[in-house]
């Protein structure tokens, strides 16, 4: 198993948007952390395409237990089927996290509060400045496993 802390931010909601996933094995040794700013998008778009990097990564990398953690209560409540997506702009997300979801064995969502997430949310914040990854990152990208 391995847990995926997932954070996406837009400055001025919409505005310049990105995301920050940081992967860690159950006793919390980091596997991975990347980042990638997007564009111009809301910061719901921003969570939802680190939710699809982290399960893009988590399949690539044969990782078939994930644990996703976000402080985006609505991604974690519309993952779990608690809450409907009514946005269009957020539908086709949802539908591709679902068919990523499904090639996994196990994916759990966990709310988490922002000081649980705070690897994620410096990551994503160096999405949006332009930043590249720091020196001790361990992956700037999801790769696929050799």
């Amino acid at each position: 198993m391995i847990v995926a802390y997932i954070d996406g931010g837009a400055r001025g909601n919409p505005g310049p948007a990105g995301y920050g996933v940081r992967v860690e094995s159950p006793d919390g040794d980091v596997l991975a952390e990347f980042h990638e700013a997007i564009g111009v998008a809301t910061n719901n778009v921003a969570e939802y395409r680190g939710l699809l990097a982290a399960l893009g990564y988590a399949d690539a990398q044969g990782h078939r237990h994930v644990a996703i953690r976000s402080d985006s209560l609505l991604l974690v409540r519309q993952m779990r089927g608690e809450f409907r997506v009514k946005h269009p702009g957020l539908i086709p997300l949802h539908a591709e996290a679902l068919r990523l979801a499904r090639r996994l064995d196990a994916v759990t969502y966990e709310h988490v509060g922002r000081g649980a997430n705070r690897h994620a949310d410096r990551l994503a914040n160096q999405a949006m400045d332009g930043e590249g990854p720091e020196p001790s990152a361990r992956s700037s990208r999801p790769r696929r496993k050799r």
